[in-house]
């Protein structure tokens, strides 16, 4: 029987970042679900996922409101915020979010936030 892979979802207007994210995540055995918009992942549903990973600064809704969202909605599901505008990465709103990675961010450092966030989930913490 071949064991899931954990689905992450990312959320950035960024074309390019989801392009290099979602190989990154697939190379490292995860299972990505790349989407241009917070209107676009709550469309779909966040029954099945594992880990969000979404952009602040976007049009339409934010990441902090979409943290927000997701927070009511699945409590338990780790949230990693991402950036580039550093102003908004030093407010330090770092509630309810798993992780904070500043674009350009370093791809080993996430993966082992991936983990790490993923293992603490499982384990009910």
């Amino acid at each position: 029987m071949e064991e899931t892979r954990p689905i992450v979802a990312v959320v950035d207007d960024d074309p390019r970042l989801l392009e290099s994210l979602e190989e990154l995540l697939e190379s490292a055995g995860y299972k990505a679900c790349c989407l241009r918009s917070a209107e676009h992942l709550l469309a779909r549903g966040l029954s099945d996922l594992d880990l969000l990973i979404t952009d602040i600064g976007m049009p339409g809704m934010n990441g902090f409101d979409l943290r927000d969202i997701v927070n009511k909605a699945r409590p338990e599901l780790p949230v990693f915020l991402v950036t580039g505008r550093h102003e908004i990465a030093d407010q330090g709103r770092a509630r309810g979010i798993s992780g904070f990675f500043r674009k350009p961010f370093d791809a080993p450092a996430l993966l082992i936030a991936i983990g790490d966030a993923l293992q603490k989930s499982r384990n009910g913490g």
